[in-house]
């Protein structure tokens, strides 16, 4: 989801709005637009938070809009939504994981050492483009779990790890919980049916540096790595 600084605005002052708030609507036209307001509140402040970093409302404010969301949909059930916020629930976490097959093959990147390497790279890229003359973008790798999201007319419906690169585990549930991953999102004007992203799921070193702290507090072993402490918690 990308928020532009005229929805980011108005997503503002909707939580201003909606944090001072205390009606409770009775008429169920009312209550569907104060749903659908929560939940747009609430992704905007997930993504601001896990994805951005950035917290710019307060953990009471927040559980405030969560419950109020909670709440309403308790009284409407039929407002519930597939891509709600409240449909993240860590109840539902597995450890029986189906195999499904990728989209498309997950590829693994090839590893180099040596300039001929580099060299041979090359030529193959020249010759299956046709271009003898490429441009590259380099960007450091995310030393994470490789995981795929299959999106259906903009709706998350299914998650997976790597596996061997043509099938993987099935572990939608748990990746809900994640909420830097959206439940739905817009990927056009135009309804494009289905489409795989694909990501890593990784821990930044220094929470992971915290994570160890407390277990060693704890009488634990430190997890080995981040990479695998994030496939693991998967």
């Amino acid at each position: 989801m990308l928020y532009s600084e005229a929805l980011q605005k108005e997503l503002s002052q909707k939580t201003s709005r909606l944090v001072q708030d205390s009606a409770d609507p009775s008429a169920k036209e009312d209550a569907a637009a104060l749903a659908n307001d929560l939940r747009a509140v609430i992704r905007y402040h997930d993504w601001q938070y896990y994805v951005q970093a950035n917290s710019l409302i307060s953990d009471f404010d927040y559980d405030r809009l969560f419950k109020k969301l909670k709440h309403l949909e308790s009284q409407f059930p039929e407002l519930v939504t597939a891509d709600s916020p409240t449909q993240r629930v860590a109840s539902d976490l597995t450890k029986d994981f189906p195999e499904v097959e990728h989209l498309a093959p997950s590829l693994s990147l090839d590893n180099s050492y040596n300039e001929e390497d580099l060299i041979d790279w090359e030529n193959r890229i020249k010759k299956l483009s046709g271009h003898e003359m490429v441009t590259y973008c380099v960007e450091p790798k995310f030393d994470g779990a490789s995981v795929s999201l299959v999106y259906e007319d903009d709706q998350f419906v299914r998650g997976a790890t790597r596996g061997n690169g043509i099938t993987g585990e099935e572990i939608t549930s748990n990746l809900k919980v994640l909420r830097s991953v959206p439940l739905s999102a817009k990927f056009g004007e135009q309804d494009i049916g289905q489409i795989e992203i694909r990501g890593e799921v990784l821990i930044a070193k220094e929470l992971f540096g915290k994570m160890n702290e407390k277990r060693i507090e704890e009488g634990l072993e430190p997890f080995a790595n981040p990479r695998n402490t994030a496939a693991g918690g998967l």
